[in-house]
């Protein structure tokens, strides 16, 4: 039986750590449709997985890697053909599921989208997970009457992959984009992007009031904590907060204020269990209207599947601009 390499993440001393394993079809997860990997991605839930940082992974040993994209090699199903240029973002990959650093995956095809036209399994991935996050985010926005007269939206921990997305995609639909990064030396990349005003964290004064002066239309949020909570507070009448991470702190301090004075509306994004009419929908958008401008920009790095595992304390230390592809295979 073939044998393919793998890095999957181990349980030693309950203490999560990866190692390459080599691997046959029988050691991954079930599925009915098995590709050969073309591409993966490193995202921060990656790095959290892959160095025990975080409580990511479900169940051990499991292949990392949360996105995916390459060529179907086998099916059971009549909708996915072998031969097909596909991918996988989510869906329990990485997690619960074997994922993406893998020569080979076995996934449902429920979960498999196929590539768009026009575009590459380098393409996808370099969105990959955070590319999808964002247009779903501002696709849930836009649903809530978010437009651009509506005036500036925020996007907060603006160097990283989902936030570098947001600003290139909310620019280029003519929205007035606000930056807010901790990163000083990173300002003429985020006005690349398209950002309008770049704002520095350290230079903020977040307060503590239940209500203060609005200030954004909306708001795209990637970090949580203190500044989810002055994002309440500052946005505006009937504006939207989508709330799409936490690397800053999972807590959120507010009062209903915002809620019953100004009608804000604070969206969850959960880009993992998407359900898949909305997961096509954002993937066609994502190759037409919501096409980034600067995706070799944001995409700046491949990293070898071999020295995969050479970047994941990098996302941890927060020292990661734009986003990494991985490539696994040719």
């Amino acid at each position: 039986m073939e044998q393919f390499r793998a890095y999957r993440i181990h349980a030693q001393n309950d203490h999560a750590s990866g190692q390459f394993d080599h691997l046959s079809f029988n050691d991954l997860c079930d599925g009915d449709v098995v590709i050969r990997v073309q591409h993966s991605s490193i995202n921060y839930k990656d790095a959290l997985a892959a160095t025990g940082v975080g409580k990511i992974m479900k169940k051990f040993p499991l292949v990392g890697g949360i996105d995916a994209a390459g060529v179907v090699v086998s099916s059971d199903n009549k909708n996915v053909q072998p031969g097909d240029d596909v991918l996988v973002t989510g869906c329990g990959l990485g997690e619960t599921h074997d994922g993406g650093y893998a020569e080979f995956a076995r996934v449902r095809h429920e979960w498999v989208v196929p590539i768009p036209e026009g575009m590459s399994s380098w393409d996808v991935m370099c969105l990959g997970t955070a590319g999808f996050t964002a247009g779903l985010a501002i696709q849930r926005m836009e649903y809530n009457g978010q437009t651009p007269d509506k005036g500036p939206v925020v996007v907060t921990g603006a160097t990283g992959g989902v936030g570098s997305f947001a600003i290139d995609m909310l620019a280029g639909l003519g929205y007035e984009v606000v930056a807010l990064t901790s990163k000083r030396d990173q300002i003429d990349y985020l006005k690349k992007l398209g950002a309008k005003q770049v704002l520095l964290r350290q230079d903020m004064d977040f307060g503590s009031s239940a209500l203060d002066a609005a200030k954004w239309a909306g708001a795209i949020d990637n970090v949580g904590g203190e500044t989810l909570s002055w994002l309440t507070r500052t946005v505006g009448w009937w504006g939207n907060i989508a709330c799409v991470g936490m690397a800053s702190s999972a807590d959120l301090h507010t009062t209903v204020l915002p809620l019953i004075l100004r009608g804000i509306n604070l969206l969850g994004i959960n880009s993992m269990a998407t359900p898949r009419p909305e997961r096509l929908a954002v993937w066609k958008r994502l190759a037409t209207d919501l096409k980034p401008k600067h995706l070799e920009l944001i995409g700046h790095r491949t990293v070898d599947f071999d020295d995969i595992a050479d970047h994941f304390n990098e996302f941890i230390d927060g020292k990661v601009t734009g986003r990494t592809v991985v490539k696994i295979s040719n």
